[in-house]
């Protein structure tokens, strides 16, 4: 389908990481939903003028539990002042410094207006996106509209759908979906309920013959064999390029992503209001404790009010407060490599595990 020499699919807020998949065999796929469409034409630029020519995709939100956000006034202003105030109030009380006021004003006024994940957005992202030469769009969190599927393949671009149940899969099929990526719960951000070794066999046997990647949980050649014997064509990644070389993660969050244990990848609602697995750290134990008010899962409520926290955290370097979304593979994840590097592994360690197998059927 895409002309790739080994069938990883790289996921990565990072262009860089998805230039080095796309060039080391793979299909390197970039997440946009948090970027402005100015930023967005930046990247693509980018990836254009460094990929060689290999395919590679983008990720987007055409989401329609996205609460209708009035951005007249500051994005600050819509959030509940209880919920500002009780997590801001606990960054104080541990000597987390405030943010200069230039600096927050530059948060709400230039970022958080970027996720209302409305149609405008989501279509204004899409128009930069088909300008350049992409071989995947996939829909992050539900079935795109169908104008918005049909534009793509219209231009010869083939679209996938990500799924957390076989409900979800018949859906994306019915829809047009040309790929299907079954995610198991195992998987860091906005996630399932179902572990990746049932939901895997039960989505390729359901919308058959449309091919899946088994995602969730994989970051070795023996998962990757695992996946493709229970049916999948090919697996996508995301956690596991987190402490790359490669990745778009500051030095200290990188030092937490390689303290993390599989048991640190919690699911939390204080990131986004929607279940997402992400690193333990206070941040997301506050948001556990008795007097805390309850996280605000109207979409993109959350995510805006955490975005102030998040950078106080960063300036302060505060590890123990850091959080990142990572699934978890994160466990994998101990110390410095590159994209090739994990590709290589990957494929090498696929390679042994089939010999092995055949040499077990063979006795």
């Amino acid at each position: 389908m895409f002309g790739i020499e080994a069938p990883i699919f790289a996921f990565s807020h990072c262009r860089d990481v998805v230039v080095a998949t796309s060039k080391a065999g793979g299909l390197g796929v970039l997440g946009a939903a948090w970027m402005t469409p100015e930023h967005l034409e930046q990247e693509l630029r980018w990836i254009d003028d460094h990929i060689g020519g290999r395919p590679y995709g983008v990720d987007m939100v055409f989401s329609s539990t996205s609460t209708a956000v009035d951005f007249k006034e500051s994005p600050r202003e819509i959030l509940p002042k209880e919920n500002v105030d009780f997590i801001n109030s606990l960054l104080d009380a541990e000597g987390i410094p405030p943010l200069p006021e230039d600096e927050v004003k530059g948060w709400y006024a230039d970022y958080a207006r970027n996720l209302s994940f409305s149609p405008e957005v989501s279509e204004a992202l899409l128009d930069v996106a088909l300008r350049h030469p992409i071989k995947l769009v996939v829909s992050a969190l539900g079935v795109a509209p169908d104008h918005v599927i049909r534009r793509v393949k219209d231009q010869g671009i083939k679209f996938g759908g990500i799924v957390g149940s076989v409900r979800q899969a018949q859906k994306q099929v019915a829809a047009g979906a040309d790929i299907v990526i079954a995610q198991g719960s195992e998987a860091g951000g906005h996630t399932g309920q179902i572990t990746s070794m049932v939901l895997w066999p039960e989505v390729v046997d359901a919308v058959a013959p449309v091919p899946v990647l088994a995602a969730g949980g994989i970051g070795r050649g023996r998962q990757m064999a695992a996946a493709l014997a229970l049916g999948a064509e090919g697996v996508w990644c995301g956690s596991i390029w987190l402490g790359t070389t490669e990745s778009e993660l500051s030095p200290d969050l990188r030092e937490v992503i390689y303290d993390a244990t599989p048991e640190d990848a919690v699911i939390t609602l204080g990131y986004t209001g929607k279940p997402c697995r992400a690193v333990r750290s206070k941040y997301t134990e506050a948001w556990l404790r008795t007097d805390a008010p309850a996280p605000l899962k109207q979409v993109p409520l959350q995510s805006i009010l955490s975005g102030e926290p998040f950078r106080r955290v960063e300036r302060a370097r505060r590890k123990d407060w850091m959080t990142y979304s990572a699934g978890q593979i994160v466990g994998r994840v101990k110390e410095p490599t590159t994209v090739k590097s994990v590709i290589y592994e990957m494929i090498m360690e696929y390679a042994e595990t089939m010999e092995r197998v055949a040499r077990l059927t063979e006795e």
